[in-house]
């Protein structure tokens, strides 16, 4: 299969949680995505992501993890980060490079603060550390149109936010198209996780990070706030900032070099 993607699961407690690999080199990579989990997990995707970020096939074998598949209601970013940590163990990695991608970013500082030992460099991509007006504000908007079920209307508020003026101009008569397809049964998934990214606040802990950290933003984010990935960086001792002018939370997909300075990064 395409640079060996496998998709994958195992066992935490009394349920599961999907994950998938690729790539076939002798250093190890974990990423964890976004809020976009609580729509639709990684399951089936590991040749879409392989593809994707094929740059890091040849060097790493890359893990991709969900959140786990039944959660409770009060489920927070600490007990995401602990769970990450469980299953991590069964799997026999520690020590590895991590990259945390906005909700992916809070779980990944929890763990960076409470388990230091499992992560060798991080990169906290498009992410906050506590919370701010613009999360605030576009968190409970999302909230609000999944509980409505108004799949439509999430998704397209999502890449209106998300994606740059450039992008949207230039891909708008696709953006109708966007609520047709992928609508999840029920969107408890989504408002556990969404719910969670509300509690949020690491700031003050952020110093007690020690191991070598690379923070990418945009300075147009829509949906953490502009002065977040500042903020986190200024924070986090000795750590590298990377702001793209003019792109916003989408960032690590729209940055023709993305993943070139994430390499660069853990290569270093």
């Amino acid at each position: 299969m395409l640079y060996h993607a496998k998709n994958c699961t195992v066992s935490i407690g009394n349920t599961d949680m999907n994950y998938i690999t690729f790539g076939n080199g002798p250093k190890t990579l974990v990423m964890i995505p976004g809020l976009g989990d609580g729509l639709k997990t990684v399951k089936g995707m590991a040749l879409p992501f392989a593809y994707l970020y094929r740059a890091f096939a040849k060097d790493y074998r890359v893990f991709v993890f969900s959140r786990k598949n039944e959660m409770p209601r009060n489920y927070s970013l600490h007990n995401m980060a602990e769970d990450q940590v469980a299953v991590m163990k069964a799997l026999g990695l520690s020590d590895v490079c991590f990259l945390g991608v906005s909700m992916g970013g809070m779980i990944a500082q929890h763990i960076a603060l409470n388990h230091p030992e499992m992560i060798k460099k991080l990169v906290l991509a498009v992410t906050a550390a506590q919370q701010n007006e613009t999360l605030q504000t576009v968190v409970c908007r999302w909230i609000a149109m999944a509980e409505r079920a108004d799949y439509k209307s999430l998704v397209i508020d999502t890449a209106k936010r998300s994606y740059s003026e450039a992008y949207i101009k230039k891909h708008s008569a696709f953006l109708p198209l966007l609520g047709m397809v992928g609508k999840p049964k029920d969107f408890s998934r989504f408002l556990i996780q969404a719910n969670a990214c509300l509690g949020h606040n690491v700031a003050t802990r952020l110093p007690e990070i020690n191991c070598p950290t690379l923070v990418v933003g945009g300075d147009r984010d829509h949906v953490v706030g502009t002065a977040a990935s500042t903020e986190i960086s200024n924070k986090i001792p000795g750590s590298k900032l990377v702001l793209y002018n003019g792109l916003g939370h989408m960032a690590y997909e729209e940055a023709p070099d993305f993943n070139q300075q994430v390499l660069a990064f853990l290569d270093d």
